[in-house]
């Protein structure tokens, strides 16, 4: 069964067209957790690059609920989604997903990494809000 669309065309785009997000995990304890990160888009699920021995990915392991925010001002523009993370570390998505962000990205395609040496995270959207978009 095809995955239910959670964004509109509008929330694509927007997202599409940028780059820095907000990303938030919560522990075990419910205190949130919040970190600027750069992203792309693979269809509607953001992908996201981070090194291993970071809070974050720790956290990720334990509890795969997240929530990312991109907004600009002037006119204001937010999208937020809610959603579930999935870790790949290794293999054919692994490096499906690497291609995406080394063609986004010059930081990446001047630095490759191969697999095993810096985990990405694919987030499938469960709820997305926004306003201005």
């Amino acid at each position: 069964m095809p995955a239910k669309k959670i964004l509109t065309g509008n929330q694509r785009k927007f997202l599409e067209s940028h780059e820095l997000c907000s990303f938030a995990v919560s522990e075990s304890d419910g205190m949130p957790h919040v970190t600027p990160v750069i992203y792309a888009m693979d269809g509607d699920c953001p992908v996201v690059a981070t090194d291993y021995g970071t809070k974050k990915l720790k956290i990720l392991k334990e509890n795969k609920k997240v929530a990312l925010l991109v907004e600009e001002s002037r006119p204001n523009k937010v999208v937020m989604i809610q959603g579930e993370c999935e870790i790949y570390e290794r293999g054919k998505e692994y490096l499906r997903l690497l291609k995406i962000l080394m063609k986004k990205f010059k930081v990446y395609r001047e630095n490759p990494w191969g697999e095993g040496e810096s985990p990405i995270l694919r987030i499938t959207p469960r709820k997305a809000v926004s306003w201005g978009t």
